[in-house]
C-alpha cells in the first residue's frame, strides 16, 4: 500500500530544496525501496497570492488525509504588511493546530566533517547528538486573550497569554521519556518555574511523569540556565523537553552548535489513533525561506533531506532506509562537498549537485 506524503514547498528556498526531495522519492518509487503517492499544495506566502489565505480550507484537508505532511519554509519580505492573521506563518500555524502536531522533535547532530563550521570549539561539539522535544500547539502562541490595546494619549497595551493545561505537559514529557529510552537515558525538563506560574505547574507535571520512568535519569533546568549551558558545555544533554517558547528559542540556538541552520530537520508529531497506531505528523527544515538567496540555486538541501529521513523513521517506520539517507548525507561531508552556507575549504556546490551527490551516495 503506498504513503501518501502532502508536499507543501512554500515560499524563497522551500521550493528549491523541496525540488531535492522529490527527486529522492521518485528514485524510491522507481527502485520499489518504497511506494509514494504525491500531492503538491500552496502555503504561506504562495497561498496567500493565490488565495488570500496562509493556506486553503483544500489544502487543509489535504494535509489531514495524508500519512506525512512535507513542509518547506514561508515568508519574505514581499509579505510583511500583510494582515497579521494571513500573514504566511499562519499557514504553518493551522497546520500544527488542525493535525494536533503537539510534539516537534529537533536533533541537533553535530557531522564530524563539520566540526570546524561551528562558532564553538571543536572539542566542546565535536559527537555531539541532542533533541529537543519542544511543545508546539499550546502555551504564549496560541493563549487567549492575545492583543494589543489602545489606551488612548499615544500609549498601547500588548498582552500575549501563557497557558498550559496538565494534560498538555504530562504527553510531550512523556514522548521525551519514550525517546530518551532509544537514547542515552537522560531528560533535562526547562522551564522558569522561579518567575511563572506555568513552570510551576511545568515542573510539577514533569516530576510526576518522571517517576513512571525509573530507568531514565531526570533534571530540572532554568530555561535561561540551559540557554547558558547549550553554549558553555551542550554535550552535557541528550533530550531536553520544554515549553513552545522556550523550545522555540533553545532549539535555534542547538542548532547553531553545529554550524549552520541549514544543516539540521524537524519533526512535529500528533498523538497515536487509538484504532490505527498512526500519528498525524509534519516534517520541515528549520532554516526558513532565506529570502536574500531564494532562486539562485545555492541553499543547502540537507536539512530537507534529512527531515524525509525523519519521516520514513517516524511515520513510515522505514528505519533501514532512514539510517542509510542520513549515512549518505554524512558520507557526503566526509567527502568534502559543501553548500555556501557550510563552506570552509571543502569543494562548494549548489543545491541540486549536493542533492545528485547524497543520492548517489544511496543508491551506491
Amino acid at each position: 500500500m503506498a504513503h501518501k506524503l502532502f508536499l507543501l514547498p512554500g515560499d524563497g528556498i522551500g521550493v528549491e530544496v523541496m525540488g531535492e526531495v522529490i527527486k529522492l522519492v521518485g528514485w524510491l518509487n522507481r527502485e520499489q525501496k518504497a511506494e509514494f503517492t504525491t500531492d503538491t499544495g500552496l502555503v504561506g506566502g504562495s497561498a496567500y497570492d493565490a488565495h488570500g489565505v496562509a493556506i486553503s480550507n483544500a489544502d487543509m484537508q489535504k494535509a489531514l488525509a495524508a500519512d506525512a505532511v512535507i513542509f518547506g519554509a514561508v515568508g519574505g519580505p514581499k509579505w510583511d504588511k500583510v494582515p497579521y492573521e494571513v500573514r504566511p506563518e499562519a499557514g504553518l500555524l493551522r497546520l500544527r493546530k488542525d493535525l494536533g502536531l503537539f510534539a516537534n522533535l529537533r536533533p541537533a547532530i553535530c557531522y564530524p566533517a563539520l566540526a570546524d563550521a561551528s562558532s564553538l570549539k571543536r572539542e566542546l561539539i565535536e559527537g555531539l547528538d541532542i533533541l529537543i522535544v519542544r511543545e508546539l500547539t499550546g502555551g504564549v502562541y496560541f493563549g487567549e486573550p492575545k492583543e494589543i490595546t489602545d489606551l488612548g494619549n499615544g500609549q498601547k497595551r500588548a498582552v500575549d497569554t501563557q497557558v498550559y493545561e496538565t494534560y498538555e505537559i504530562d504527553r510531550i514529557v512523556r514522548v521525551a521519556f519514550d525517546l530518551a529510552r532509544t537514547r542515552s537515558k537522560k531528560v533535562h525538563s526547562a522551564d522558569k518555574k522561579n518567575v511563572m506560574k506555568s513552570g510551576v505547574l511545568w515542573d510539577e507535571v514533569a516530576q510526576s511523569v518522571a517517576k513512571d520512568y525509573p530507568d531514565v535519569a531526570f533534571q530540572h533546568i532554568l530555561a535561561d540556565n540551559a540557554a547558558m549551558q547549550l553554549v558553555r558545555n551542550p554535550k552535557q544533554f541528550d533530550v531536553m523537553v520544554t515549553d513552545n517558547l522556550f523550545g522555540d528559542v533553545l532549539s535555534d540556538a542547538a542548532a547553531m552548535l553545529t554550524g549552520s541552520l541549514g544543516m539540521l530537520p524537524s519533526a512535529s508529531l500528533g498523538a497515536p489513533d487509538k484504532a490505527t497506531g498512526k500519528r498525524k505528523a509534519l516534517y520541515e527544515p528549520v532554516h526558513g525561506s532565506a529570502p536574500d538567496i531564494a532562486g539562485r540555486g545555492i541553499a543547502n538541501p540537507i536539512a530537507m533531506l534529512a527531515s524525509f529521513a525523519m519521516a520514513l523513521r517516524y511515520s513510515f517506520n522505514l528505519i533501514e532506509l532512514a539510517d542509510k539517507l542520513e549515512w549518505s548525507i554524512a558520507a557526503v561531508l566526509d567527502d568534502g562537498l559543501r553548500t555556501g552556507d557550510i563552506a570552509q575549504g571543502g569543494t562548494s556546490v549548489g543545491t541540486e549537485e549536493m542533492g545528485a551527490a547524497i543520492l548517489k551516495k544511496l543508491a551506491a
